[in-house]
């Protein structure tokens, strides 16, 4: 029922996806996917919308104690996946964060994580690089997802499999978000380390 309303919302709105041909289902369906620009709450509303309608089988991260009763199955439902970073074996250091995320893609033969960079609706100069880590580490492309406002798209028009020149990579990504409006473009900078 919420989805449904969604995807009225999305397209009562007048917003189209656009997705260029080398990004392909199969491709979507392994892969870290950027959400950017995150201005406002309504990007979460009009994203589930979009991967909803593109069969886009997203999910995102948290600890894997919010997994657990009483509001577990609601979230899984919603597409959150836990974070275990618990150690395999007595006596094994606790995997990082990134290498935590890294390894849902070994245990998940189908995974498209998603990632907000930017971690606040504020304005942020400088993004968490976590999602650029993880995918490089777990060897998937890196999808470009984005939110125009201004245009009324979303979609994902790029892919970026990271190489060992982590400053080319970002400068593509950042260059590729420079012109994307958020709801509030005053709300949206790209990393000014990688612009």
């Amino acid at each position: 029922m919420v989805l449904a309303f969604f995807r009225f919302l999305f397209r009562f709105r007048g917003w189209k996806i656009t997705q260029s041909e080398d990004v392909t289902q199969e491709i979507l369906e392994r892969c870290v996917i950027i959400a950017a620009p995150h201005t406002t709450n309504w990007d979460a509303i009009y994203t589930i919308a979009w991967f909803d309608i593109a069969k886009i089988n997203w999910r995102f991260t948290i600890k894997k104690e919010w997994i657990k009763p009483p509001f577990g199955k609601m979230l899984v439902k919603m597409g959150a996946i836990g974070i275990d970073r618990s150690p395999k074996k007595a006596g094994e250091k606790r995997p990082s964060m990134v290498q935590a995320m890294a390894n849902l893609f070994t245990e998940n033969e189908k995974l498209a994580v998603v990632f907000t960079p930017e971690a606040t609706r504020n304005k942020v100069t400088e993004w968490k690089m976590g999602f650029y880590h993880a995918a490089k580490l777990a060897n998937v492309p890196i999808a470009l997802g984005y939110l125009d406002y201004e245009k009324r798209e979303a979609g994902v028009t790029k892919l970026i499999m990271p190489t060992d020149d982590m400053e080319a990579d970002l400068k593509q990504i950042m260059d590729f978000y420079k012109d994307k409006k958020g709801k509030f473009p005053e709300n949206f900078s790209v990393d000014v380390r990688y612009n």
